[in-house]
C-alpha cells in the first residue's frame, strides 16, 4: 500500500476492541507487541507516527470488575482514570524496546474548538514529534462529559490528522473497510477499494451501529473521511484485529482508501489565508526577507502592532511600507505583542514576567 510506505506523518487510530480482550476484559499483549514492531518500521522511515488509541474505559472497567452494561457517568469516569495509567503504560512497554519514547496526550473538544488552545495542543504535538517521540493521544474521558467531548475516537483521530498536518489516518477497525451494503446481510455487498469524493450515496452506505466495546461505527467513520480529507489527508479503513496489521496493509490486505484533493500543508495554508484578519503586524525588511524564505516571524524583526486580537488569532503581516506579506495565526496577543516587539526571543520572559514561544507566528501557522 503505497499510501502508507510514502506517508512522511500517519496518525494511527486504535480500538477498543482491538487492544482489550471482550472476554477477560485484558490487554491483547501479543497484539500489541505486533503493532510495536509495525510503528517501529514506520519510525524507521522517518515517518512521524501518532497514535490515537482507546481502551481506558475498558481496561478500568475490568480492573474495577464493573458489569459489562452501560454505565453511568461518573463509574464511566472512574473507569476512564484507572484505565489510562495502565494503557499509557502498555504502549510505553511496547514501544520501549525498539527505542522509541512514548508521550501521553489527554484531550476534550474543547481543545480543538478553542483556537487558543487549539494552538497548543498543535505546538505540543508538533515539539513531541520534532524529538522523535510517539504521541498517545486519547480523550479525557476521566473529566469530558457530553458537552466538551469528542463522543468516538474515528472523529478524534481525523481532528488529530488534521491538527498535525498528518498525509495519512489509518482507522484499525473491525471491519476491512466501506461496503456497497452491510454484507452480513447482503451477499451482493461489495467492498469499495477506493473513494476519491464522499457523496451522499457514499453516506448513505454508512450504517450507525458500533459493535461491541467500541462507540463507533462506518457512519463515524465516513465523517472522519470527509474531515481528513477536506484537509488534505487521506485515509484508510482496514480489518486490524490480526497480528501486524500495518505490515499487512502494505502487504495488500483489503481496504478501503479515501484519497484527498489537496495535500494537508497547501490545505491548511487556503484555511488560514480565508480567515478573517483581527489585527496587522508591521515587520521589517529582515523579517520580510526570513518570511520569503520561509521562515518563522520572530519578536525581533516586528515593528508595529495594529489593532486588538487575543492569542491563535488571524493577523494580517506588512511591511513598514504597507505591502501586504501574508497572514498567519498569532501565539501572542496585540498588548503582548507590543511589549516584546523589537526584542529577541530571549528576552521574553524578563519582558512579560513568564515564559512565552520562541516565536510570534510559526511557519506553519502561516499563509505568506
Amino acid at each position: 500500500m503505497a499510501a502508507l510506505t510514502e506517508a512522511r506523518r500517519v496518525v494511527i487510530k486504535i480500538g477498543s476492541a482491538l487492544l482489550v480482550d471482550r472476554d477477560t476484559g485484558d490487554l491483547r499483549r501479543s497484539w500489541l507487541d505486533a503493532i510495536a514492531e509495525d510503528i517501529a518500521a514506520l519510525k524507521a522511515r522517518d515517518a512521524d507516527v501518532v497514535l490515537v488509541s482507546s481502551g481506558s474505559i475498558a481496561l478500568g472497567r475490568g480492573i474495577l470488575q464493573l458489569p459489562p452494561t452501560v454505565l453511568p457517568l461518573e463509574q464511566s469516569q472512574a473507569a476512564a482514570a484507572v484505565g489510562q495509567i495502565h494503557l499509557a503504560r502498555a504502549w510505553q512497554e511496547a514501544l520501549a524496546p525498539h527505542g522509541l519514547t512514548t508521550a501521553q496526550v489527554l484531550v476534550t473538544l474543547e481543545d480543538s474548538a478553542d483556537r487558543r488552545r487549539y494552538l497548543n495542543s498543535r505546538a505540543t504535538l508538533e515539539t513531541l514529534l520534532g524529538f522523535g517521540a510517539v504521541p498517545i493521544v486519547n480523550e479525557n474521558d476521566t473529566v469530558a462529559t457530553d458537552e466538551i467531548r469528542y463522543g468516538d475516537n474515528d472523529r478524534l483521530a481525523a481532528q488529530v490528522a488534521v491538527t498535525v498536518g498528518a498525509d495519512l489516518l489509518v482507522l484499525l477497525s473491525d471491519v476491512d473497510g466501506l461496503y456497497t451494503g452491510n454484507p452480513n446481510s447482503d451477499p451482493d455487498a461489495q467492498r469499495l477499494e477506493t473513494v476519491s469524493e464522499i457523496t451522499p450515496e457514499i453516506e448513505a452506505m454508512a450504517g450507525d451501529a458500533g459493535s461491541g466495546l467500541s462507540k463507533g461505527g462506518m457512519k463515524t467513520k465516513v465523517m472522519a473521511a470527509k474531515t481528513a480529507t477536506a484537509s488534505g489527508c487521506a485515509m484508510i479503513i482496514m480489518h486490524g484485529a490480526e497480528l501486524h496489521p500495518l505490515q499487512r496493509l502494505i502487504d495488500g490486505a483489503p481496504s478501503t482508501l479515501f484519497t484527498p484533493h489537496l495535500d494537508p500543508h497547501a490545505a491548511r495554508k487556503r484555511w488560514i489565508a480565508a480567515m478573517k484578519p483581527q489585527g496587522t503586524l508591521r515587520v521589517d525588511e529582515g523579517a520580510a526577507q526570513a518570511l520569503a524564505s520561509g521562515k518563522s516571524l520572530l519578536p525581533a524583526g516586528l515593528r508595529a502592532v495594529e489593532g486588538d486580537f487575543g492569542r491563535g488569532e488571524p493577523v494580517t503581516i506588512r511591511t513598514l511600507n504597507g505591502l501586504t506579506l501574508g497572514q498567519g495565526l498569532t501565539r501572542y496577543t496585540a498588548s503582548e505583542a507590543r511589549a516584546i516587539a523589537g526584542h529577541h526571543s530571549r528576552d521574553i520572559e524578563g519582558i512579560l514576567g513568564y515564559p512565552g514561544r520562541a516565536v510570534l507566528i510559526h511557519r506553519d501557522d502561516m499563509a505568506v
